[in-house]
C-alpha cells in the first residue's frame, strides 16, 4: 500500500496565526467566516452526507458505528490526534457539549487520525482518552481511511450532521465555538428535542487545554525531525540518520533552536544517544510544550528559562525547580509564564539517554 500523505504542518500553523489575527481569511477561515451567524435551517445548506466509518482500525468506548446506527441523532464528528495543541484547546468544548446534549440526542464521534507514528498505537490512544476523560465513541483511524473519506485536512475539524445524516456545518481549526453550539442546538430542535438550554455551556480549560494567549504568541509550531525542521541553529547543521555531537551557539535568534550532546536526527524526530543531552529554544509565548517520549525506561529532565529554574513560570509537567520525567509519548507542558511575556531562552537537559523529541508547540 502506498504511504498516506498527511497534511503539511502549515495547516495547523495557519490556524494558529489566523486565530491571532495575523492571517485573517487564510485557507479554511474564509469558508468559516461565511458561515458566521448561520443557525436557522435555511442558513445551513447541506454540505454532503455522513461518510461511513468503515476504515476504522478499532473503536474505543463503543462498538463499531455506521451512519445507519446514527440516523435520528445529531452527530458531531471531530477529527483529532492526541498531541495536537490546537485540538487540546478545543477539546474542553467538545467534552462539555457531549455532556450537556447527549440526553437530547447529540452523539459525538471522535475520529483519532494520527500525525506521529506512536499516535497510531491504539493503546496510546486508549491511555490518552482515559487521561483526558473522553467518554464518547472514538473511531481509531490509524490508516487515515476515514480522514480520506471526509476529504479532511485539519486537526481539529468539526462536522455537524443532522438527524437525516446530512452534514450541515463544519469548523476547521480552533474557534467558532459559540457558532458550533448554536448549530447543535438548532439541529437538535429540528430533530424534535425540547427544553434545550440556550445559554452556551461554560468552558474553562486547564493546563495545555487552556486557551492560548494570542496577543503574545510569536512562536509557532516547530518540528524537530529532519523532514520538517526549520530554524535549526546548531553549528554544522543537521545530519540525517547518523549519531553526531551537536552544540548550542552562543546566541540564538528568536524562534531558532539547537541541540547539544549526542543525538541522532531522523525524519520525524531527534533521538538522544547519551545522557546530558540538551535542547535550547529562543521563544516568545506564554506557554511552551514539547511532544516527546522515552524509548524504554523513564527519562529525567530539567528545564530552565534564561538559565534559571522556572519557579512560578513552570508548566504542568514540571515543578518550580524545573524537574520532570518523560515516559509515555505525548505533549508535555514545560512552561506556563505567569508574568510579562518577552523573548526568553528555554533549555531542557535530559539526564538519561533515550528521549525522542518530535515537535515544539506554543500557546
Amino acid at each position: 500500500m502506498a504511504p498516506v500523505e498527511t497534511p503539511a504542518p502549515i495547516n495547523r500553523r495557519r490556524f494558529i496565526a489566523a486565530a491571532a489575527g495575523t492571517l485573517a481569511g487564510g485557507l479554511g477561515m474564509a469558508a468559516d467566516a461565511q458561515q458566521a451567524g448561520r443557525t436557522r435551517p435555511a442558513d445551513l445548506p447541506v454540505e454532503g452526507r455522513l461518510p461511513p466509518f468503515a476504515g476504522a482500525t478499532g473503536w474505543i468506548n463503543s462498538a463499531a458505528l455506521a451512519p445507519a446506527d446514527l440516523r435520528g441523532k445529531v452527530v458531531l464528528v471531530q477529527f483529532w490526534t492526541y498531541t495536537c495543541i490546537n485540538w487540546l484547546r478545543a477539546h474542553p468544548y467538545v467534552r462539555a457539549w457531549s455532556e450537556k446534549y447527549q440526553d437530547q440526542g447529540l452523539v459525538v464521534v471522535g475520529v483519532h487520525t494520527p500525525e506521529f507514528p506512536f499516535e497510531g498505537d491504539i493503546d496510546n490512544v486508549r491511555r490518552a482518552a482515559r487521561d483526558m476523560q473522553i467518554g464518547y465513541p472514538i473511531a481509531v483511524d490509524s490508516d487515515h481511511a476515514i480522514w480520506r473519506a471526509f476529504d479532511n485536512q485539519y486537526w481539529p475539524a468539526f462536522y455537524i450532521v443532522d438527524a437525516l445524516g446530512r452534514i450541515r456545518h463544519h469548523q476547521f481549526g480552533e474557534g467558532g465555538y459559540e457558532q458550533s453550539e448554536l448549530v447543535i442546538q438548532r439541529l437538535l430542535q429540528e430533530a424534535g428535542a425540547h427544553g434545550i438550554a440556550r445559554k452556551a455551556v461554560p468552558v474553562a480549560g486547564r493546563g495545555a487545554e487552556a486557551a492560548a494567549d494570542w496577543a503574545n504568541l510569536k512562536s509557532l509550531e516547530t518540528y524537530v525531525g529532519y523532514e520538517q525542521a526549520e530554524n535549526f541553529a546548531s553549528p554544522g547543521g543537521a545530519i540525517l540518520g547518523r549519531s553526531r555531537r551537536y552544540t548550542v551557539p552562543p546566541r540564538l535568534p528568536l524562534n531558532h533552536w539547537a541541540l547539544s550532546g549526542g543525538w541522532t536526527i531522523e525524519g520525524g524526530l531527534a533521538a538522544l544517544d547519551a545522557a546530558e543531552g540538551r535542547i535550547a529554544y529562543r521563544f516568545h509565548a506564554r506557554d511552551l510544550h514539547l511532544v516527546m517520549g522515552a524509548q524504554a525506561r523513564p527519562v529525567r529532565f530539567r528545564v530552565t528559562i534564561d538559565g534559571v529554574p522556572p519557579q512560578a513560570d513552570h508548566g504542568s509537567d514540571v515543578d518550580a525547580e524545573g524537574w520532570g520525567t518523560a515516559q509515555e509519548p505525548r505533549l508535555y507542558q514545560l512552561v506556563r509564564q505567569s508574568g510579562a511575556i518577552a523573548d526568553r531562552t528555554f533549555e531542557i537537559t535530559f539526564l538519561d539517554a533515550g528521549i525522542r523529541a518530535y515537535a515544539f508547540t506554543f500557546g
